[in-house]
């Protein structure tokens, strides 16, 4: 009975890690594997568009077949021409501004979430996810009306009279950064707002007991203790920004190249869905080799630690 009783620990616990790997297997690697081998197909006017196709059917002689027709064209032609270069490069600068905003905004409203009365603490956390109960494309539509040149915000400036003509906003890379920054900025906000709240306020305490200016104890104690937060809301923010598409595609003009925008057209304009998976794979490594790179930076810094 002890031994059994030892043993189904173990097993619990090794059935609850078994059900995220799972997840990732069936909704993650599955899928991208898939994408993978379109990447590496050409471009076939049928159905499915891509060749070859693998047909079982053959058995292993079919599949090996299959697999020898594979290639790195597309990875060619995809560093080789310009546009795709160009909007990896405007969707990492547009992502990261866009990050770099949503911190300077997020951070003073996430501390003074943290420093509230108790009471009014769900509350404040209700009103910074009361947008997600309203559709994602309706708020970006919303902003339609507001930044175009006979909108509300234009309206509103001539009224006053801070203005004479029309501002153009819309469809511009302001308006992108101005839909990302209202978009994302729960995810920024609410990181923050958990590691500022569970923060121990007697280092605080301490640190003003010993002399402290507040302006230094900010930097000196409450910034350094928030990283994990900051960390976390950076990720939270910068990934999905980088292969947005609503965003940049409503509220952006021509000339607004992201990453998205150019996947949507490869996929469903061109219809060259090997040259298109080729570019999801490559914004698939872009995001998740820094990550891998940080968590196991971390990591070692955790173990120096202990």
């Amino acid at each position: 009975m002890a031994a059994s009783d030892r043993k189904s620990p173990i097993a619990s616990r090794g059935l609850v890690v078994l059900v995220p790997y799972l997840w990732l297997l069936f909704f993650f690697l599955a899928p991208f594997l898939i994408v993978l081998k379109i990447s590496l197909s050409t471009t076939a006017i049928a159905m499915p568009p891509y060749l070859p196709v693998f047909d079982l059917s053959e058995g292993l002689a079919g599949l090996w077949a299959a697999v020898r027709e594979l290639s790195l064209e597309n990875y060619a032609f995809l560093f080789s021409d310009s546009l795709y270069i160009k909007s990896y490069l405007s969707s990492l600068q547009i992502a990261g501004i866009s990050t770099v905003l949503l911190l300077l905004i997020g951070y003073p409203i996430a501390y003074g979430m943290a420093r509230t009365p108790k009471a009014w603490r769900p509350t404040l956390v209700m009103l910074v996810i009361l947008p997600f109960w309203t559709s994602f494309l309706i708020r970006v539509y919303a902003w339609i009306g507001i930044l175009s040149r006979e909108g509300l915000l234009n309206t509103f400036l001539i009224s006053t009279g801070m203005i004479d003509t029309p501002l153009t906003i819309l469809s511009t890379n302001i308006a992108v950064y101005i839909g990302i920054v209202y978009s994302y900025l729960p995810f920024m906000v609410l990181p923050l707002y958990a590691s500022l709240e569970k923060m121990d306020e007697t280092l605080l305490e301490a640190a003003s007991d010993l002399g402290c200016p507040p302006l230094k104890t900010f930097w000196v104690v409450t910034v350094p203790l928030s990283i994990p937060g900051i960390v976390a809301g950076c990720f939270l923010v910068f990934i999905p920004a980088v292969g947005e598409f609503v965003i940049p595609d409503l509220l952006g003009g021509s000339q607004t190249l992201m990453i998205g925008k150019t996947l949507w057209a490869e996929f469903f304009s061109n219809r060259d869905w090997p040259l298109a998976s080729s570019v999801a794979v490559v914004l698939l490594l872009i995001l998740v080799i820094p990550i891998v790179f940080f968590q196991n930076l971390q990591q070692r810094q955790q173990e120096r630690d202990t």
